[in-house]
């Protein structure tokens, strides 16, 4: 699934990627431009901006209105409306900074570029083919599975 995220979903953008969606975060742009854009590239226009959603509305641009506060029901409201795995899966996800494909890397040739502690502790290690960001599952991880888990228990309800 495509997205593009307006000003205000820039958390759930990081979170679209992780979850491997091709999401274009746009935070200076105004409205005519982001429905424009959204259109054109074929992607679903994801905002909070009631008057933003109208304007998307009556230009047939395909919108959806963001209303939850937190991430845990923004990503069940988002995966039931479009039918989204609540997995994450490094070797499908995209880099949460800039978008980018994300592959495998071997832990020899990204040594030099992660601390050292990190290098000794874990072993699987992925890079971005784009801005070159080295990921790996942290401490971090404990808190993206327990909103995941979040998200889907809501779904269950």
């Amino acid at each position: 699934m495509r997205f593009l995220a307006d000003s205000m979903l820039g958390k759930l953008t990081r979170w679209l990627r992780m979850l491997g969606h091709d999401t274009t975060y746009a935070n200076h742009l105004d409205d005519k431009t982001l429905a424009k854009m959204a259109k054109a590239e074929e992607r679903v226009l994801l905002t909070r901006d009631l008057e933003l959603y109208r304007l998307a509305k009556a230009r047939q641009v395909q919108v959806f209105l963001v209303e939850e506060r937190s991430k845990s029901e923004q990503l069940a409201a988002l995966s039931q409306r479009f039918n989204l795995a609540l997995q994450l899966d490094p070797n499908s996800s995209r880099c949460p900074r800039c978008n980018g494909k994300i592959s495998t890397a071997r832990k020899d040739s990204i040594c030099a570029k992660i601390p050292s502690a990190t290098a000794r502790v874990y072993d699987e290690f992925w890079e971005c083919l784009n801005c070159k960001k080295i990921y790996w599952q942290g401490a971090h991880w404990k808190k993206i599975t327990e909103t995941l888990r979040a998200a889907r228990m809501i779904l269950e309800k």
